[in-house]
């Protein structure tokens, strides 16, 4: 979701500003690469990269900045492909630190999570970047958060050991247009069913409370840490006026489009990936200080996000 909007970000940006950015988009499945990407085949800036992290990248790859964003995101990969989503963070982390030893790229980012703070253990309304919550290592759920701990931890290791300027943006849960269809976070359901003018189906009783980013957003935030983030420091990233209930989520989108919240149940393989953590709110005042604020307001970012997705889907 993110890495491809941020292609579009800055493809776009070639086009009214004459920038001259050369993108390397890369990916495991040529055939969606293509597909996704079909407007810019024609374009000199643009580079598709058929590869896959977790293994060792090609030499003629080099770039002034590296975004890692490769990642299960989603609770049903999480329950169905354990082992990818915990390899894909660490060896994809690894391959790409050593890859950059060899050619020293200006700034690399790291995309982790606020799933590595844990639970909240009570003391605290908002997770600061200095925070560690409860986590189970012991379950199949721990995958993500503890591959995204381990992977921060190894970005770290390479600071010291090879003075790579490496910066790690921890995201909140985050939406967008540029979301797979398959996504099964609670967020990505709700918005599913709006494009398709049905009911929101909640799973829960929706008490949990989150951050929340638009797509566009995180881009934003991405972006402004390429330049502006210190060598080596974490940094929250979340849209304040989008810490939402579960069920407050699900009841702005149901009253936007006309629909209703309807309650369900969800099966066993997508109950196993779900977060069982109740309360996650991101602290953002470290970026804030730096003079970043989230662009997009909660109505507009929802609105879009809904109708651009439907415009696709109509398309097809």
């Amino acid at each position: 979701m993110i890495g491809t909007f941020l292609v579009d970000v800055l493809m776009r940006r070639n086009v009214t500003a004459n920038a001259h950015i050369h993108v390397f988009a890369m990916g495991r499945n040529e055939t969606h690469l293509i597909q996704r990407f079909s407007q810019y085949e024609n374009s000199s800036y643009f580079h598709l990269v058929v590869g896959d992290v977790t293994k060792p990248l090609t030499t003629a790859l080099q770039t002034d900045y590296v975004i890692n964003a490769a990642s299960n995101t989603h609770p049903r990969a999480y329950a169905s492909d354990p082992i990818g989503t915990i390899m894909t963070n660490l060896m994809g982390t690894e391959q790409i630190l050593k890859h950059a030893v060899r050619h020293r790229p200006q700034r690399i980012l790291f995309l982790s999570s606020v799933e590595i703070y844990g639970e909240n253990r009570g003391d605290v309304d908002q997770f600061d970047e200095n925070y560690s919550g409860y986590i189970n290592p012991n379950t199949l759920r721990a995958g993500y958060p503890e591959g995204k701990r381990v992977s921060e931890a190894l970005c770290q290791a390479y600071i010291e050991s090879y003075n790579l300027n490496i910066v790690i943006p921890r995201l909140s849960r985050v939406f967008g247009p540029s979301m797979k269809l398959n996504d099964s976070k609670a967020s990505s359901q709700f918005i599913l069913k709006a494009v398709h003018k049905e009911n929101i189906v909640l799973k829960s009783q929706g008490t949990q409370y989150y951050s929340y980013s638009y797509v566009g957003d995180v881009v934003s935030a991405l972006l402004f840490l390429l330049v502006n983030g210190q060598k080596g420091e974490a940094y929250n990233i979340a849209n304040s006026n989008l810490n939402l209930h579960l069920k407050d989520f699900a009841n702005e989108l149901a009253t936007m489009f006309g629909k209703k919240v309807v309650y369900d149940l969800p099966d066993d393989i997508e109950a196993a990936g779900y977060s069982k953590v109740t309360k996650s709110l991101l602290d953002t005042k470290k970026i804030n200080d730096l003079g970043w604020t989230a662009p997009f307001d909660r109505a507009r970012s929802l609105q879009h996000t809904v109708e651009i997705l439907r415009s696709e889907l109509n398309k097809n």
